[in-house]
């Protein structure tokens, strides 16, 4: 079957598409992304998943080429062109062809790229606290899906070095920032906390629901009470994933209940 992408206008194959070698997305991982759960054949939260998008926008100075409704509409019409009903979506967005140099091109001209995909159903996985890098909180990039994911790259690369399959991120103060591809949920007694914004959590779809739902409260969390913690989950949109084992001692695999 042909994959179908949407790239900035309209619906095209996949092996078709192209973007331009001087875009800053790949230049200069100037963009953002997102990317969303589709149920149903209908893209899930693109309310909450625009604000998110338009928020990281604003910050860069990187003007939106639709709004919520046309963002929901072109991920609608990739998910179709697809024949996908469930799986994933993501939209990366960059700033679009410029010359060198760091400064945006004016007029700034973005980039829409839509891509669909099929998921597998959500498994455990090891995890290790990652030594060689450490989250920056203090950085409003923190908060943003940005294209520079190096930091997360390096993090993964650490845990496959050490026989697991994800990583927690510390901060530069050694509290506990989240997971390489999600927000950490943290269970300390009847409890199950996740790190606040101020720490560096990204402010993930999911993780607002949980804690809208009363199903976890947002704490600071050390380093020792991540080491004490009976069991550990990571969330994203697409699923929550228990952590088994954390730097090798096992967990009882476990999610917020009603989650």
């Amino acid at each position: 079957m042909t994959e179908f992408v949407w790239l900035n206008d309209r619906l095209q194959p996949a092996e078709q598409a192209s973007i331009p070698v001087k875009d800053r997305g790949f230049t200069l991982g100037d963009g953002l992304f997102e990317t969303l759960n589709l149920q149903g054949g209908a893209p899930q939260d693109v309310p909450a998943h625009f604000d998110r998008l338009a928020t990281g926008a604003a910050v860069l100075r990187l003007p939106l080429p639709f709004n919520a409704a046309g963002m929901g509409e072109i991920l609608a019409k990739t998910a179709a062109a697809n024949g996908l009903t469930d799986g994933g979506l993501r939209l990366t967005l960059t700033r679009g062809s410029g010359p060198r140099g760091l400064l945006p091109p004016r007029p700034t001209n973005p980039t829409v790229l839509i891509t669909a995909f099929a998921t597998a159903p959500a498994q455990g996985v090891r995890a290790i606290i990652a030594r060689i890098i450490a989250h920056d909180e203090a950085s409003p990039l923190c908060r943003l899906k940005t294209l520079n994911y190096l930091p997360n790259i390096l993090a993964r690369l650490e845990a496959q070095e050490r026989g697991a399959e994800e990583a927690i991120l510390l901060n530069r103060a050694g509290r506990v920032a989240g997971a390489t591809i999600g927000n950490l949920l943290v269970r300390a007694g009847a409890l199950w906390l996740t790190p606040p914004l101020s720490d560096g959590a990204l402010p993930g779809i999911r993780r607002a629901k949980l804690l809208a739902a009363g199903l976890a409260k947002e704490a600071p969390i050390s380093e020792d009470t991540l080491q004490k913690a009976t069991s550990l989950c990571v969330s994203n949109v697409l699923a929550l994933r228990p952590i088994l084992a954390l730097d090798g001692t096992a967990l009882e695999p476990a999610f917020p209940s009603g989650s």
